[in-house]
């Protein structure tokens, strides 16, 4: 698909009186898209006009080592589509240096450039449930440690490394880096040292890649969502996102949870606001300051603050996640 064919296809939509939105024309690639607050952030970002490359390892022929195979990267681009934009699905590990080559060449082949980059690479929840919590880091079998800084650093920056060219073709390129916790939130130990490696990686890449960006008023942001209701999650509780909240009586604190549109909601607030450079680059935030800043709701109307609630919590500071939503 050329940038000449999406142009065209864009102006059609719009005469066919099809949505339009802030984003209508931006490029953007969310990489880690099967599910979660990948998927979401894709599909916000179409909801808001532009046109979203997914990544990610599961799709409808083959299982990723996540083992979900009730999510796929079409599905995702279906979504995105559906909801307004344009979802294009590419198989990639970002990993795999000559798969992620390839995806840069296509994007170059197509369009010629990207607009936003969103970073959601991660994957290894089965790994931190059986060898981080709990447990000191020379517990956790080295392979299984060594596997969770692949996931959540070593994607990170090859994916950053070789789509930055594309991405300061852009006139206002955003770069996202997901991650959990905000920089502020982990001064503290994450845990277990693998984790907290993998956790604060991303936070390092935005306040770094944020001072390269600066010649190219460009913005590299760290956001981070809270308790978060991905799809994972609930089936861990036994529940879905219509009767999330009976999985509180089994952990309290997910009294605080957020569904991924929460996150992806505040994401494509952020993509669409023009100083966002000035307010963000090199930052580390969360969902619930950006949803302050920009207005944004979850689905439930609420504003929940849940890096808020486990700080104040932490600090024995009396008070019920509702107080926080």
């Amino acid at each position: 698909m050329s940038n000449q064919h999406i142009t065209t296809q864009k102006t059609q939509e719009t005469a066919q009186g099809c949505p339009t939105g802030p984003l209508l024309g931006r490029i953007a690639l969310v990489a880690g898209a099967t599910r979660g607050a990948g998927r979401a952030q894709a599909v916000e970002l179409g909801r808001a006009g532009a046109t979203v490359y997914v990544t990610g390892r599961t799709t409808r022929a083959r299982s990723s080592e996540v083992g979900r195979t009730t999510e796929t990267i079409e599905e995702t681009a279906e979504l995105v589509t559906a909801a307004g934009g344009t979802g294009i699905a590419v198989p990639t590990d970002h990993l795999d240096e000559v798969q992620v080559r390839a995806l840069v060449e296509r994007i170059d082949r197509e369009v010629g450039r990207l607009d936003i980059l969103v970073n959601d690479l991660w994957g290894g929840e089965h790994l931190v449930a059986a060898s981080v919590f709990g447990k000191k880091s020379w517990q956790t079998p080295l392979a299984d440690g060594l596997r969770i800084l692949e996931l959540g650093a070593r994607s990170h920056v090859i994916t950053a490394a070789l789509l930055f060219p594309l991405l300061i073709r852009s006139d206002a390129p955003l770069h996202v880096e997901v991650t959990d916790g905000t920089a502020r939130y982990n001064r503290r130990y994450r845990e277990n040292m693998y984790y907290d490696l993998a956790k604060n990686a991303p936070i390092r890449l935005a306040f770094g890649l944020g001072q390269e960006l600066v010649e190219y008023r460009g913005a590299a942001v760290a956001v981070s969502p809270g308790f978060l209701r991905s799809e994972q999650m609930l089936a861990h509780f036994g529940v879905s996102e219509e009767n999330w909240r009976d999985a509180i009586a089994q952990e309290p604190a997910f009294a605080i949870a957020e569904s991924p549109a929460y996150l992806a909601r505040t994401v494509a607030a952020l993509a669409a606001d023009p100083d966002r450079a000035k307010r963000w680059n090199g930052k580390s935030t969360s969902s619930a300051e950006l949803a302050k800043v920009y207005g944004v709701t979850d689905v439930d109307g609420s504003q929940p603050d849940a890096w808020a609630y486990f700080e104040d919590v932490a600090r024995g500071k009396e008070g019920s996640p509702e107080d926080y939503r």
